[in-house]
C-alpha cells in the first residue's frame, strides 16, 4: 500500500468517524466539536486531490465560519455540558432507514454515471478558472450559489447577535 492510499484511509477515516461522532454524542458541544473534525477532514481531502482553493474555502466557511457560530450560539442558548435527550426507538429506526436509502440511492446515481477527464485547459479546475467561472453570469456561472452562500453566513451573524441580545435581556 502507498503512502497516497494510507493518507487517502486517514483522511476518510477522520471524515466518518467525525460524522458518526457527530450524530451519535450525548452532549451538544462534543457533537459540534465532531462536525468541526469531519469538516477539516473534507477540507485535508480537498488538499490531497490538489484542489487548494476549494480546501481553503471549506477552513474558511465551514470550519472558521459555521461552525465557529455554531458553538457561538450553542454558548449562548443551551448548557454545553448537559445531556441531550434520547431519541425515541422509532425516531432511530426511521433515521437509520433513511440513511441507508440516501446511501442506496447516492451509490446507484455514482454507478450509473460516467466520468470523464478533463481535457480542454480551458475548463481544467485552476484557481482562476473557478474563481471566474463563480463569479460569471452566463449559463454555467455560479453567481447565484454565491450570494445565497453570503446570505446564508449574513443571517447566521444576524441570527447570534439576535440571540445574544435575547439572552443578555
Amino acid at each position: 500500500m502507498s503512502a497516497s492510499t494510507v493518507i487517502f484511509y486517514i483522511l476518510a477515516a477522520v471524515i466518518l468517524g467525525g460524522g458518526l461522532l457527530a450524530v451519535t454524542a450525548r452532549k451538544i458541544f462534543r457533537a459540534a466539536v465532531f462536525l468541526l473534525f469531519s469538516l477539516i477532514g473534507i477540507a485535508g481531502l480537498y488538499f490531497y486531490l490538489n484542489y487548494e482553493f476549494l480546501g481553503a474555502v471549506q477552513i474558511v466557511v465551514y470550519v472558521g465560519g459555521i461552525v465557529v457560530l455554531i458553538i457561538f450560539s450553542i454558548f449562548l442558548t443551551a448548557e454545553s455540558g448537559s445531556d441531550m435527550k434520547k431519541p425515541a426507538l422509532a425516531k432511530v429506526i426511521f433515521s437509520g432507514l433513511s440513511a441507508a436509502f440516501g446511501c442506496a440511492l447516492t451509490l446507484w446515481l455514482i454507478k450509473g454515471q460516467t466520468f470523464l477527464p478533463t481535457l480542454d485547459p480551458a475548463v481544467a479546475p485552476s484557481i482562476k478558472n473557478i474563481g471566474l467561472q463563480m463569479l460569471s453570469t452566463t449559463q454555467h456561472g455560479y453567481i447565484l450559489p454565491f450570494e445565497v452562500v453570503s446570505i446564508l453566513l449574513l443571517s447566521a451573524m444576524i441570527g447570534c447577535i439576535v440571540i445574544a441580545i435575547k439572552v443578555k435581556k
